[in-house]
């Protein structure tokens, strides 16, 4: 291969999927090419065919496609090669992050064996050597306690370190293209940042070739050389970075931009192709949450018998109130305890010690049967879709589900009413979880904890996969629900430009404690504490 010859060369791809009940084109000619030590940045829509793309590269389609044209990696079509011909360059030199690692990752082997095991195959070296590399990347990307992440099952991890486990998994080989779908959407700023830049070294040295899928307009412009704007399967915009984000040509590009939340200024509502700024503010007089020293710990399994037991404090003596029709944004890193204190207050995981009062009512002193209709008002939108979801059961039944529990009339026609909500279709109703992107997945899980009409809701990085125009409905829509239906959340998000546009005030979180607490505008622009500092120096400043 000459230097002018592409490293991957993309030709005209298509790529269909046929059942019995329906024929959906996902990619519709598609063409691009990816030099060596380039990154590209691929953007666009939830079900625009982006990982749709990234998988036909590599293979990983379901038996219904039906894909067309050509894909030249190294000048060999990879669309030619039988599965077994393709092992040998899945995992090697060619790798992948995939966007959801807890379908991604096998719930039944510890992670440390799984990130072992591309060295093993692909290496081939000795079980020593290929531990002690894992445990180095582990570390690199930003893991603390390596060993004990080894030998840790996934389900025992955090979303963000399960993401942190793939590209572990996905880099430890050294490919020559990384296909990397959505690699810093579970992530905080700081890891985000320190991942980017280790990507961006491996670029350099190593003329590692990137594509760059992901809905973060920011992220795309801190890292890729070029960018393609996917839309319905085809590319409608590819330009420099430069160029996308200062002199769009495309109207759907211009879009994606208008719709992302500003960091640097509060507003009530997002730009989308329907709605205009406006500024707004709402008043929350009575504390409807009132949260006192709340501590959770989760014991540690011992290698031996009689070992002393240990425990892990995810949750320390942490105390705030949220009001009604308020707003409380939580962020900090992945395994700072965020996600954790939201299941805590549910009590869907039990503290230890503290106490939770939801109108006065001490949630962690309900008997079952109280607790079970209270949900009705408590809700969760959880981080990850995919293990929230039954796969054997149509959508709408899962949406449906709350509603009979808590005997809410009407539930089909309720049901197809918030599909249409949340930007999905009333005949997507009898579908299943695994026909759906990512991004459409995670707007099911908003739908469902919609469906029981609920006063407080856990949102737990509710918006983190879905691409900027949807988000913008997303966003819009809770704040609309909020202001109609006096609801208040708790929004945990490592994205602090959604923390900002959504919150009225914000909690920092760090090792399980609350490091700062402040008003959203006097948080960004006189932040207190170092590691508020520390997060804020970390969002990518694009272009």
């Amino acid at each position: 291969m000459n230097a002018a010859t592409p490293l991957l060369s993309i030709k005209n791809l298509s790529v269909a999927f046929h059942t019995s009940t329906s024929n959906v084109k996902a990619v519709d000619q598609v063409s691009f090419e990816i030099q060596k030590g380039e990154i590209v940045g691929l953007v666009g829509e939830s079900g625009s065919g982006k990982s749709i793309t990234a998988r036909a590269i590599l293979g990983l389609l379901p038996s219904v496609a039906v894909t067309q044209g050509e894909i030249l990696y190294q000048n060999t079509n990879l669309l030619t090669l039988t599965q077994k011909q393709l092992q040998a360059y899945r995992g090697g030199t060619i790798s992948m992050i995939f966007q959801e690692p807890m379908s991604a990752l096998n719930p039944v082997f510890r992670c440390g064996r799984q990130v072992m095991e591309a060295l093993l195959v692909h290496k081939k070296v000795e079980k020593q050597k290929a531990k002690q590399d894992t445990l180095s990347w582990l570390a690199e990307v930003g893991l603390k306690d390596t060993e004990r992440i080894f030998n840790a099952f996934p389900h025992q991890l955090s979303g963000g370190q399960r993401q942190r486990i793939m590209i572990a998994m996905a880099m430890i080989t050294s490919p020559q293209l990384l296909l990397a779908d959505e690699p810093t959407t579970a992530l905080d700023v700081t890891v985000q940042k320190s991942i980017l830049q280790k990507l961006k070294e491996l670029q350099k040295h190593k003329e590692l070739a990137i594509l760059f899928i992901s809905h973060d307009l920011g992220v795309v412009a801190e890292i890729a050389d070029r960018v393609l704007v996917m839309k319905d399967g085809q590319i409608v915009e590819s330009s420099s970075v430069q160029s996308i984000f200062h002199s769009p040509k495309a109207d759907y590009t211009k879009q994606l931009l208008r719709s992302r939340p500003p960091l640097h200024e509060k507003v009530y509502r997002l730009n989308t192709a329907q709605s205009q700024l406006v500024d707004n503010s709402l008043t929350t007089p009575l504390a409807l949450l009132q949260v006192s020293k709340l501590s959770t710990w989760f014991s540690i399994k011992n290698k031996l018998p009689f070992q002393t037991k240990k425990y892990v404090e995810a949750v320390k003596d942490v105390s705030f109130d949220i009001k009604e029709g308020e707003t409380v944004g939580l962020v900090g890193e992945s395994g700072s305890g965020k996600t954790t204190l939201g299941r805590s207050i549910l009590r869907l995981v039990q503290p230890r010690s503290g106490t939770v009062l939801y109108k006065d009512k001490d949630v962690l002193k309900l008997p079952d049967r109280a607790m079970r209709s209270l949900r009705q008002e408590m809700q969760i939108i959880f981080q990850d879709p995919v293990a929230s979801l039954n796969p054997r059961k149509p959508i709408g039944h899962a949406i449906m589900e709350p509603m009979k529990v808590h005997k809410i009339g009407q539930a089909k026609e309720r049901t197809i009413e918030l599909l249409e909500t949340v930007g999905l279709e009333a005949d997507h109703f009898f579908r299943l979880p695994h026909e759906f992107s990512g991004g459409q997945r995670q707007r099911i899980g908003i739908a469902r904890a919609l469906a029981a009409k609920p006063k407080f809701i856990v949102c737990d990085e509710c918006v983190s996969s879905l691409d900027v125009s949807v988000q913008a409905q997303i966003l819009n829509l809770l704040k609309d629900l909020q202001e109609q239906q006096q609801l208040s959340y708790l929004f945990i998000s490592h994205d602090l430009s959604v923390i900002r546009f959504m919150s009225d005030r914000i909690l920092v979180m760090q090792a399980g404690q609350i490091v700062e607490k402040a008003d959203a505008d006097n948080l960004f622009s006189n932040p207190q504490s170092p590691y508020t500092q520390q997060l804020l120096e970390a969002i990518p400043k694009g272009v």
